[in-house]
């Protein structure tokens, strides 16, 4: 785990003491989240790494109840920060919005993606609440009762088709996840008859979002709420770019009775690169989590035979995604080199 504690925890320090102190502060923690961690990467390469369930792993838990905890104050040093309230500079604010947005896309929400997966109550409440602060409370839903039943096929509004850019994909995703959510909601509800829960999920999602941004006008007034809205959208595209470089032009075949064949490790694109995986709590070894959800991250195997590899980082790609057409002069040779290999 240590790996995990050093890549995630650091970035928690120098965002507060940024939102808090500016100067050099605010610096670093941009430093860190926009280039060190792409050194790091390149640095540590050649440590060992397991990738299989041969051997004894440690439980994420502890790393990610303190994560997801963090997340909060860090929301409110951030929204207070922006908004001028802790009297930091300009600049210092330009370097926090871009580093805390960093941080709230690719660890908080990687972070939920981990918590709302767990059995236990606690954990996936705490999951279900950082999605609520970043105003996405509904993928609390759609990505277990969506996402993971149709991923790679039509049905599934977070699985990019090939040809398809990013800002075709994201307003479909957004608005597809949402309505996908809550029909399977509503359905859940409907086959659960006189036992279903009085309170709709979606009504804590939105009720929960109506919340934080009235704490965020008692915070800083108007200011606080731009500050929020804006750092709450950043956060959550990050979580759309994802899905989108890990499931870019993949599909899953249709069996003869018309239903989709089972998730394989074929079916994600994944990231060897252990520092930035280590700071995504290995989300980018997504092929093994979309076979195996419940697995505990520590644990999530990579095996570059079988598994589609990006060639770059996860959140490199995610910087290429912005790009259309450079994006697909690198990926769609390969997705046609996959397909082609499948046949």
């Amino acid at each position: 785990m240590a790996w995990f504690w050093i890549a995630t925890t650091i970035p928690v320090a120098l965002l507060a003491l940024g939102g808090l102190l500016g100067g050099l502060w605010a610096v670093a923690a941009l430093i860190y989240m926009t280039s060190l961690i792409h050194v790091m990467d390149r640095l540590v390469q050649g440590a060992a790494v397991k990738t299989g369930e041969g051997g004894e792993f440690p439980s994420g838990m502890r790393l990610s109840l303190v994560l997801g905890l963090a997340h909060f104050p860090l929301m409110i040093v951030a929204v207070l920060a922006l908004a001028g309230v802790t009297g930091i500079s300009l600049g210092a604010k330009v370097c926090c919005f871009i580093a805390f947005g960093l941080f709230f896309g690719q660890v908080s929400n990687a972070n939920a993606h981990e918590l709302i997966h767990k059995a236990a109550r606690f954990p996936r409440r705490l999951g279900m609440w950082v999605y609520i602060s970043l105003l996405f409370g509904h993928h609390t839903s759609a990505h277990p009762k969506v996402h993971h039943i149709w991923v790679a096929t039509e049905k599934d509004p977070n699985s990019p088709r090939e040809g398809e850019n990013f800002y075709q994909f994201w307003p479909r995703a957004w608005v597809g996840s949402f309505k996908a959510g809550w029909q399977a909601e509503n359905a859940m509800r409907a086959r659960a008859g006189g036992r279903k829960s009085l309170l709709h999920p979606y009504v804590i999602y939105i009720g929960g979002a109506v919340l934080c941004l009235a704490v965020a006008v008692w915070l800083a007034g108007l200011g606080g709420v731009l500050a929020y809205v804006a750092l709450a959208s950043y956060g959550s595209m990050q979580l759309l770019l994802s899905d989108y470089v890990q499931h870019y032009g993949l599909h899953r075949l249709l069996r003869e009775n018309g239903k989709p064949e089972p998730v394989g490790p074929e079916h994600s694109w994944n990231a060897p690169q252990l520092f930035t995986s280590a700071l995504m709590l290995n989300a980018p070894r997504h092929s093994d989590h979309h076979m195996a959800p419940t697995r505990d991250y520590p644990a999530l195997r990579l095996d570059p035979e079988v598994m589609p590899i990006l060639p770059q980082s996860l959140p490199l790609m995610a910087i290429l995604a912005l790009w259309p057409r450079l994006w697909r002069q690198v990926m769609d040779p390969r997705v046609a080199k996959l397909r082609a290999s499948q046949q």
